[in-house]
């Protein structure tokens, strides 16, 4: 098992139990509602149910189910599961367990009904709750057992118990008087005895220690072995005497952000590790004091630039150092693109000093022979393989059961940049350069071009399906690497007028093709030349799109000054994310929090699914991406300051995590990413490392290959780089 890496299996195993243990935003839980019918009332906050922050079972929250059940009336109140990127509901266990707390005494007979929804929409009967809580005395936590087998189906077709989605708690007898619960802790598990008091047998947590930031402390600890094992509990004092607790933390990840809010807080801590009874260990040996203290704006990047770093570092699988798709989500996958990203990421850690050279140097080699043995489609990886095994996982259909030209570009465009980086006369740095070569040597980029006489290149390829998804690369998107790489190949090299007749292409499936995916026809023919929010874009389609276009193929590539027969591509770039702030500043939809601090739309996954936001009207519905501005700090360093800040400081009890930002957020909906994705931590990391020194950019341009590539496009770079500003 790789150093640093989180244990990712633990993790998953996590979340094939729980179904409900705290809530992101403090205020109201977006995964729930609650609804009534007069005269019956149930509380809720915008159709969601409120938030504890004072009485739970595990810290920080829980949630409050209040109502009155009337004659004539009803009411339910749902909780659902959170919908992770690649999560399958498919609960292991056969009990559903939750804990209650009643702040006035509750009679059984005046409990609420329970029911269950499974994902395909199917439902149980509605089982009385008072049989299985009993009756519920005043300021006590007592665990609710419910045997999934006593859920009978009641829709039409087989209710699934172990793909539960939906938990309802609805009306039952009209009593007429107010009732309130804590809700907290809901899962599902293997039935035994109910919860017992005392301590756990687990061992306590060693090694705590802290580090204090402007407005966040991180805590450690080395982690706790165990079957047992279901998380640990995070105490903090401020005097250094009274530990109360603050947070939970899953297994596989052994560490805790306290977000405090303010500089100039002392704060000391104790871990405790937290078995499947609930019952805790003794409490670790405290940390020594820490204060948060107020930090200069390069103190500001360092820390974002780290804390976005343990992704890569922490979240590599643990038996292939191959970076994975997202955390928490499916502990399989691994992401061909977002490893090429992690590589850049790793050697800015080593620059940084975040790890050692030789700790970077071991887990690149690592990344390095796991692609080695990987499945390869004419020299091109898959998309997404299995950490454990290495093979292909054809995760977004059956089609794409073959190889992956794009991510292929993305990870080469990293392991490029480490064959210069890690260039030195060791013995270890000679054969990963060789290594990286030989990799490199054998991507078959002329193979995706279909046939010799093609004008452009094709994104995947499969030996069952051949050319079946038939996705042409045409730009202005986030595949220019693809061509850069393709063209600058010493030994499946394609023509250096495919740049201009696939990527710029002017055919007519290079225009129906823009049109197509944008629904304008402004940049169809790739030069753009309109004004939005006052700026003129060269380049681009409609107002430019997302603003990972402007990322994922410039963390290697050097942007500054490289002008072809159409733009500037620094230039270029920055127009595009100017005219994203712009666009956020005037915010014509209306959204929350929209401003000269809050702006950034480009991919992720939002509250629905996962969407590439972009600055017009069809692709923005309010949510917030931290990559798109934090990234853009070579284009846009006043203003991504201004982001990272308002992210940071005003944000950060609900954005600020474990791996910096999370991936995204809506305050209009007052939602919160449950995940990190890791094609959008390491850009972070890259492009502000590009824009304090350039070094990526310095790394990957200095391969060989990339000059004769620049005179085959000809590229114009006949003044001094500018410095991004």
């Amino acid at each position: 098992m790789l150093l640093g890496s989180v244990n990712s299996l633990a993790e998953a195993d996590y979340y094939r139990h729980s179904f409900f243990d705290n809530s992101i935003a403090p205020d109201a839980y977006y995964y729930s509602a609650g609804q009534a019918v007069f005269p019956s009332t149930v509380d809720s906050m915008e159709g969601l149910l409120p938030v504890e922050s004072h009485i739970f079972l595990s810290p920080p929250n829980a949630l409050r189910l209040r109502w009155r059940s009337m004659p004539g009336g009803s009411w339910d109140a749902e909780v659902r599961v959170v919908d992770l990127r690649n999560r399958v509901i498919n609960f292991e266990g056969d009990t559903l367990y939750f804990w209650c707390y009643a702040q006035e005494s509750i009679a059984a007979r005046n409990l609420p009904l329970i029911q269950l929804e499974d994902t395909a929409h199917e439902f149980s009967i509605a089982l009385e709750l008072g049989p299985f809580a009993g009756d519920l005395p005043a300021k006590k936590w007592t665990q609710v057992k419910v045997p999934l087998s006593a859920f009978k189906t009641a829709s039409i077709h087989p209710f699934e118990a172990r793909h539960t989605h939906n938990l309802y708690f609805v009306q039952n007898r009209a009593d007429a008087v107010e009732h309130t619960l804590i809700l907290d802790e809901m899962k599902i598990d293997d039935g035994g005895e109910a919860a017992s008091t005392g301590q756990s047998a687990l061992p306590n947590p060693v090694n705590v220690r802290a580090t204090a930031y402007e407005r966040h402390v991180d805590v450690r600890w080395d982690p706790v072995q165990g079957d047992e094992l279901q998380g640990y509990v995070v105490y903090r004092s401020s005097d250094g005497h009274d530990f109360l607790p603050v947070g939970i933390q899953i297994p596989g990840l052994n560490r805790y952000v306290d977000f405090l809010g303010t500089p100039n807080r002392t704060v000391s801590y104790k871990v405790a590790a937290m078995d499947r009874q609930y019952r805790q260990s003794l409490l670790s040996a405290p940390t020594t004091s820490v204060t948060t203290h107020e930090m200069t704006d390069d103190e500001l990047l360092t820390m974002l630039q780290e804390a976005c770093f343990r992704y890569y570092w922490e979240g590599g699988h643990p038996h292939a150092g191959a970076i994975l798709e997202n955390i928490p989500g499916d502990e399989r996958i691994v992401a061909t693109g977002a490893t090429g990203f992690g590589v850049m990421a790793l050697i800015v850690g080593v620059d940084r000093h975040f790890i050692t050279r030789q700790e970077g140097l071991e887990r690149v080699s690592e990344i390095v022979g796991f692609f080695e043995k990987a499945p390869r489609y004419h020299g091109a990886w898959s998309h997404f393989n299995d950490g454990a095994t290495a093979q292909t996982l054809p995760v977004f259909g059956m089609f794409e059961n073959g190889g992956d030209l794009v991510e292929t570009a993305f990870l080469m465009e990293g392991l490029l940049s480490a064959r210069q980086y890690f260039n030195g006369p060791s013995e270890a740095e000679r054969n990963l350069y060789q290594r990286i070569s030989q990799l490199w040597e054998t991507v078959e980029w002329d193979w995706y071009r279909r046939s010799p006489d093609s004008d452009a290149l094709y994104w995947h390829w499969s030996p069952e399906w051949a050319w079946r998804i038939n996705h042409r690369l045409t730009g202005f998107n986030e595949v220019m690497i693809t061509y850069l790489l393709a063209i600058a190949s010493p030994t499946h090299g394609v023509p250096g007028d495919l740049y201009y007749t696939g990527w710029a292409g002017q055919s007519k499936a290079a225009l129906a093709y823009r049109a197509g995916w944008s629904g304008t026809s402004e940049g169809e023919h790739y030069q753009n030349g309109h004004v939005y929010e006052g700026i003129k874009l060269d380049v681009g389609v409609g107002s430019g799109g997302p603003l990972f276009f402007t990322h994922y193929s410039y963390m290697g590539f050097d942007p500054r000054n490289k002008k072809d027969r159409y733009t500037d591509y620094f230039e270029n770039n920055r127009n595009i994310a100017r005219i994203n702030l712009a666009y956020c500043i005037r915010n014509p939809g209306h959204f929350k929090g929209y401003g000269p601090n809050n702006w950034g739309l480009t991919a992720s996954d939002d509250q629905v699914g996962y969407a590439a936001h972009a600055p017009d009207a069809l692709d923005d519905n309010g949510t917030i991406t931290p990559t798109g501005a934090l990234a853009s700090f070579p284009y846009t360093p006043e203003a991504s300051m201004a982001a990272l800040k308002h992210f940071y400081r005003d944000l950060g009890d609900r954005v600020w995590g474990v791996y910096g930002p999370r991936d995204a957020f809506n305050l209009g909906h007052d939602w919160f990413s449950p995940i990190y994705m890791g094609l959008n931590q390491a850009p972070i990391v890259v492009m502000i490392e590009n824009h304090r020194t350039g070094l990526i950019w310095k790394s990957f341009m200095a391969n060989p290959e990339i000059g004769p590539m620049l005179k085959k496009i000809d590229f114009q770079d006949d003044k001094a780089p500018q410095q991004s500003h």
